[in-house]
């Protein structure tokens, strides 16, 4: 098992500044909408679920991209202070930072309008010492593809495990990045996307046959139907419910499941227990407003497990 004292997790993709407003109802056309409450917050898939990992104890970096502005230093401020390594993150003269506006209605569900700045997804110029053996696990989202290649065929070279968030993006970004990954946690809708198949179980089942070979790991999160993988020892598909939470924000919920994802595999769990693990963390995050500012700590998922 793994130091986790001493076990390094790098996150890379996404960064953003979301402002979330929680509402009665989404808006259904145009006019003036009065939220019920508000929150301004440094996200982003792979930034939210560095954080989420710091809320658990691990050592985490991020590898990112933001304008030389004020979100920008806003961004790196608060994870800094969240815990997380963000000497990483490279700042672009000229470009502007992400940022989100997203709307959550009194079920928990959302509606994100995000901006990214194209040059914010431009080639990299850095990359972190991944090949030298820095980190124990390199986890990428979808959002910065060009970085998330080198980042998880970077892993492969060092032989650590390269975690792919496989959510919703271009189909051809997908099957760049789905052959370099060594675990692949895809959403219900991208595994759709790449099999055509609406039945997350049946998604987890055509995924492993397409990228399961030489020992990938295959998962697919299904929201409340809980998380199914591929038990390639057993030729069949494991599943795992979702925890029943009254549910407030879905939000980042799937971030935190891939940041508790993670620093389950950086401290040598069995996956059911990784599984169990994320899967409670997330539910935790569903039951509070405010995206990734939900996530739990350790002890509130082992007091939540017990």
């Amino acid at each position: 098992m793994a130091n986790p004292t001493k076990s390094r997790i790098l996150c890379v993709g996404a960064l953003t500044m979301d402002t979330i407003f929680r509402l009665d109802r989404l808006p259904s056309g145009p006019g003036k909408f009065i939220p019920v409450e508000a929150v301004e917050i440094a996200a982003g898939m792979a930034s939210s679920a560095a954080a989420s990992i710091a809320r658990l104890g691990g050592n985490v970096s991020l590898w990112a991209s933001t304008g030389h502005d004020d979100i920008g230093r806003r961004v790196i401020a608060e994870l800094t202070a969240e815990g997380v390594d963000c000497s990483h993150v490279r700042r672009i003269d000229g470009a502007r930072s992400a940022f989100s506006s997203i709307f959550v209605d009194a079920t928990g569900e959302r509606m994100i309008v995000p901006f990214y700045d194209a040059a914010l997804l431009s080639v990299p110029e850095v990359t972190p010492s991944i090949a030298d053996g820095a980190f124990d696990v390199v986890m990428t989202d979808v959002r910065w593809p060009l970085a998330a290649a080198e980042a998880l065929k970077a892993a492969r070279e060092a032989d650590v495990h390269g975690v792919l968030d496989a959510d919703t993006a271009p189909l051809e970004t997908l099957e760049m990045l789905l052959p370099l990954a060594s675990h692949i946690v895809a959403s219900e809708p991208a595994a759709e996307l790449v099999t055509g198949e609406s039945d997350p179980e049946r998604a987890t089942v055509a995924l492993a046959a397409l990228y399961g070979r030489d020992g990938t790991f295959i998962a697919v999160t299904g929201g409340g139907r809980g998380c199914f993988w591929y038990d390639e020892l057993e030729g069949e598909v494991r599943h795992m419910p979702a925890f029943q939470v009254n549910v407030v924000d879905t939000l980042a919920a799937g971030d935190v499941f891939h940041g508790a994802f993670a620093w389950g595999l950086v401290r040598g769990y069995p996956m059911y227990q990784i599984m169990r693990f994320a899967s409670a963390a997330a539910a935790i995050k569903c039951s509070r407003f405010g995206g990734r500012r939900g996530a739990p700590t350790k002890s509130e998922v082992d007091d939540f497990l017990s």
